[in-house]
C-alpha cells in the first residue's frame, strides 16, 4: 500500500477510536467481564487493525471487526496465561464461556446500546455514590481523573482512588454486567441522570484547554438521554433532555469564530436554534405538569425563560430567581447559590448580589472555585470598584485552565479603569 493509502488508513482508526472506541470498550466489558480485561483487548484490536487494514482494507462494519478481534485475542491471551500460572480467575472463563441468562432479556429491544447498559452497570448499588459516578465517566465516556476531579471540585488523586476501589468492588463481589430487571432500574436512576449530565457539562464547559466546548459529549449526553427516555420515560429523566436540550441550543453562539467566550447577555439569539429549544421546552412543560418538581426539572425551566426572552433586557430574572430558590431548598448547593445571588443581582440590583456571594464565600464554600470569584469581580465592576473587581479576576484567572475562559478574564483586566 502507498502512503496516501497507509495515512488514509490510519486517519480512519484515528476517526474510529474517537468515536467509538468507548462503545467498543463498553460491547467487551459485556462480553469478557471485566475492565482491565477489556482495556487491553481495545488496545490490541486497534493495533492488529493497524497491521491488517493496511493489507486487506477496512472491512464492511469495522467495529463489529473490532469487537471480534478484540474479544478473540483476550480469550486467546487468557487461555495462553492459563497454561502457565494459576492465578488466572476462574470467573472470566466462566463469563466469556458461558451463556449466562440475563434477567432482562425482555429489555433488549429497548437497550440495545452497550455503553447505557455499562453505564447501569457501573451504577449497581453495591458501590457508593461518588465511586459510581467517577467509574462511569472514566471508562465509559473517557473523561480523564482531572476532567472528573473538575467535575466534583475535588482532587485527581480522590478521583483515581475512588475508580480503583470501585472496580475491585465489582471484581471481588462478583457484580454481573448486565442490564438489571425492570424492577430494579429505578434505584439507580439518580446516579445515572447524575453521569449524564455531568458529561453533557464537560461537553458544555470544558475545564481546561483552548476550546470552550466538546461537541463529541454534548452530542454523547443528549444521545444517552434519549435512549434512557425510551427505557424509563419518568418525569425526571424527561426534566434531564429538556434541560441538555435547552443548553445545547446556544452552542454556537457561546464563541466567537476566533474561539473567544461570548457571555448569555451578549449572545445573538437568532441564531439559537429553534428546534431544540421547542423540543426541550415541550419536555421541560411535560415534566413540570407530573407537580414532581426534581432538580433538572427546575434547571430545565430556568433555562426554558432565558429562552423564552427575546433579548436579556427582557429576561424575566424575578422568575428565575424564584425557580433557583426552589431548586436551593431541594437539592441545597453552594453552585445553585451562587447562580441565585447573579439572578438577585439582575433582579434587585448589584449589591444584593454581591452579599450573596460573600455569604458564600465567609462560609469558606467555593474559594477555589473561579466563577465565584469572576461573578464577585463583575459586580464590584458595576458598581465601579475597580481595585477590589481587579483582585477578584486575578484571583479567578489563577484557578481556570480553560484557554477562552483565560483570555476573556485578561481581557477584562485589561479593560479596568
Amino acid at each position: 500500500m502507498n502512503d496516501t493509502g497507509a495515512n488514509q488508513i490510519n486517519a480512519a482508526l484515528e476517526e474510529l477510536y474517537n468515536s467509538e472506541s468507548r462503545r467498543i470498550l463498553a460491547t467487551l466489558i459485556r462480553l469478557l467481564g471485566d475492565f482491565d480485561l477489556a482495556e487491553d483487548a481495545l488496545q490490541e484490536a486497534f493495533a492488529i487493525a493497524a497491521i491488517k487494514w493496511q493489507k486487506e482494507g477496512i472491512p464492511k462494519n469495522p467495529r463489529s471487526w473490532l469487537v471480534s478481534t478484540g474479544r478473540f485475542k483476550a480469550i486467546d491471551n487468557l487461555r495462553r496465561k492459563s497454561k502457565f500460572t494459576s492465578t488466572i480467575p476462574t470467573q472470566l472463563e466462566n463469563h466469556i464461556d458461558q451463556n449466562q441468562h440475563d434477567p432482562a432479556d425482555q429489555l433488549d429491544d429497548i437497550l440495545e446500546d452497550d455503553q447505557l447498559r455499562l453505564i447501569f452497570t457501573c451504577c449497581h448499588f453495591a458501590l457508593s455514590e461518588e465511586a459510581r459516578a467517577a467509574l462511569t465517566l472514566r471508562e465509559v465516556c473517557d473523561l480523564s481523573t482531572d476532567e472528573i476531579a473538575r467535575a466534583y471540585l475535588t482532587s485527581n488523586a480522590t478521583v483515581a482512588q475512588r475508580i480503583v476501589r470501585a472496580k475491585s468492588k465489582i471484581r471481588k463481589a462478583g457484580i454481573p454486567y448486565q442490564i438489571p430487571p425492570p424492577e430494579k432500574l429505578p434505584e439507580r436512576l439518580d446516579t445515572v441522570l447524575q453521569v449524564i449530565y455531568l458529561i453533557f457539562n464537560e461537553g458544555y464547559s470544558s475545564t481546561s484547554g483552548e476550546s470552550l466546548t466538546r461537541r463529541d459529549l454534548c452530542d454523547e449526553a443528549i444521545r444517552l438521554g434519549r435512549l434512557l427516555m425510551d427505557l424509563l420515560p419518568e418525569s425526571e429523566v424527561s426534566g434531564l433532555l429538556g434541560l441538555m436540550l435547552l443548553q445545547d441550543s446556544r452552542r454556537e453562539t457561546r464563541m466567537t469564530a476566533e474561539g473567544d467566550l461570548v457571555l448569555l447577555e451578549d449572545q445573538d439569539r437568532s441564531l439559537w436554534d429553534k428546534e431544540k429549544i421547542k423540543e426541550g421546552s415541550a419536555l421541560i412543560e411535560q415534566s413540570l405538569l407530573s407537580r414532581r418538581f426534581e432538580s433538572y426539572t427546575i434547571q430545565g425551566a430556568i433555562a426554558a425563560v432565558h429562552a423564552e426572552a427575546p433579548d436579556a433586557q427582557s429576561t424575566d430574572w424575578a422568575q428565575i430567581e424564584e425557580l433557583y430558590s426552589v431548586l436551593q431548598s431541594i437539592n441545597p448547593s453552594p453552585v445553585v447559590e451562587l447562580n441565585m445571588a447573579v439572578a438577585t443581582a439582575m433582579h434587585k440590583g448589584i449589591e444584593a448580589g454581591l452579599e450573596k456571594v460573600n455569604a458564600i464565600l465567609d462560609r469558606g464554600d467555593l474559594e477555589n472555585y473561579y466563577l465565584v470569584h469572576s461573578t464577585k469581580a463583575d459586580f464590584f465592576r458595576r458598581l465601579g470598584k475597580y481595585d477590589k473587581a481587579k483582585e477578584s479576576y486575578q484571583r479567578a484567572l489563577s484557578l481556570t485552565q480553560q484557554g477562552p475562559e483565560q483570555r476573556f478574564l485578561e481581557k477584562r483586566l485589561k479593560n479596568l479603569k
